[in-house]
């Protein structure tokens, strides 16, 4: 038996790709065996540097993969991440600390790119915690009873003057990427999305398992702009003669309320449909208030997404915009070392400026706690009634809430 600590823990050569994908799909109960075709069709995933493995001999025991990755910021700015994902341990080398060699490994090197947090989305909810990621964002399901909504059946397209037309995979390729580019502009939370995840999403690569081709809606407004697209799926399920089908959205991009609206009305319309299942979206969608009858929309799963690691606390903080004006020391405790200190924030509606203190701090963190008020969604009162933020000041809790929470809940719509 190879000790534990001699395992060595390495980036993987392009050669050892097909054996690193047979222990990630190992570690996450798939077939095991990769095709030629499929091995290829993830080539353009292996970037030197960024995969790493485990390895027992010559077999890879565990793994880990990170690209780069933008994240935006509450006000709008793309900040640079180290998107972290494919993360296995094979069932025989557990509890050998191989997760934290590779962990430690991809943020210190993170760290040394200049990445200002990194993000994942989190398999089980107790591993990454003590990595400092904190779950940044949420997401939630809902499964619309059309037949409840109070919608009027006879709805034919939109009253504003838009229209809805349905679209091929092609289209979606030449106007998708600057759709979804709208969207991360206005949504903080929201990720960056290659040309490779165009082209898996809609057929042209095929990176595994089944594929049934959905269908895609796009809206356009009464100027003909575009401003929505909606990929979604159904079922054939007749009881006695009566539809009992369902339409699954896939991924849904609107970026205005019109779109949103008209795209919602639009499936909730379809002809057989009566259950539409939403898709995990941004836990206060506008989704069920956009029906007469919201009831209808019955919430299934309400989940933490998101988890982001702050790795420069003053890049992190000075990125984001604030709608109110006040200063907070904060001491930020990291076990992992790499974003620990005692930083003082000085923020107002016309920018921010954050830089190591001296002063006596008014709220003391975990790392991973910051992340979580990174994106404006958790509360420092919240924490504080939970432990998990300490006030050195009376108050500085509710101060923090004032400067860092949104208006609106951050989301991030992918799963990487």
């Amino acid at each position: 038996m190879t000790r534990r600590d001699e395992l060595p823990v390495r980036p993987i050569t392009e050669a050892e790709f097909k054996d690193w994908h047979r222990a990630m799909n190992v570690g996450f109960l798939r077939e095991p065996t990769l095709t030629e075709e499929q091995v290829e069709a993830r080539r353009p995933q292996f970037v030197p540097g960024r995969l790493l493995g485990a390895f027992d001999g010559d077999r890879c025991v565990a793994t880990f993969r990170s690209f780069a990755q933008e994240i935006t910021a509450v006000g709008g700015a793309f900040v640079p991440a180290d998107a972290v994902s494919n993360v296995t341990v094979s069932p025989t080398h557990r509890r050998r600390g191989l997760l934290s060699r590779m962990m430690t490994q991809d943020l210190t090197a993170a760290k040394e790119r200049g990445d200002v947090v990194a993000t994942l989305i989190a398999a089980e909810y107790p591993i990454y915690g003590r990595y400092g990621f904190g779950p940044a964002t949420w997401a939630a399901e809902w499964t619309v009873d059309v037949t409840r909504t109070g919608l009027d059946r006879r709805w034919s397209g939109p009253a504003d003057g838009g229209r809805i037309d349905l679209v091929d995979a092609e289209d979606v390729r030449k106007l998708g990427p600057e759709l979804h580019e709208r969207l991360r502009r206005a949504q903080p939370g929201a990720v960056s999305r290659d040309e490779l995840w165009w082209r898996v999403n809609t057929g042209a690569v095929r990176l595994g398992g089944s594929w049934t081709e959905p269908y895609y809606a796009l809206y356009r407004s009464a100027t003909g702009e575009v401003e929505g697209l909606v990929s979604y799926e159904s079922d054939d399920n007749w009881h006695r003669k009566q539809p009992h089908n369902t339409a699954d959205v896939n991924w849904l991009i609107a970026v205005t309320p019109a779109a949103e609206r008209a795209l919602w009305h639009f499936l909730c319309s379809i002809d057989w449909i009566t259950q539409v299942k939403s898709g995990w979206r941004a836990p206060d969608d506008l989704l069920p208030l956009l029906l007469p009858d919201p009831r209808a929309a019955r919430l299934t799963v309400q989940s933490d997404w998101l988890w982001v690691r702050v790795l420069d606390v003053v890049r992190a903080l000075q990125a984001r915009t604030y709608e109110g004006s006040g200063s907070l020391v904060l001491e930020v405790v990291d076990a992992g070392g790499l974003s620990g200190g005692r930083y003082r924030l000085q923020a107002s509606a016309q920018g921010a400026s954050c830089a190591p203190s001296t002063e006596s701090a008014d709220l003391t963190l975990d790392v991973a706690d910051l992340a979580a008020l990174w994106l404006g969604d958790e509360s420092a009162v919240r924490l504080a009634a939970l432990g998990r933020v300490r006030e050195e000041r009376a108050g500085a809790a509710r101060s923090a809430d004032a400067l860092l929470r949104t208006s609106r809940r951050p989301w991030c719509p992918d799963l990487f």
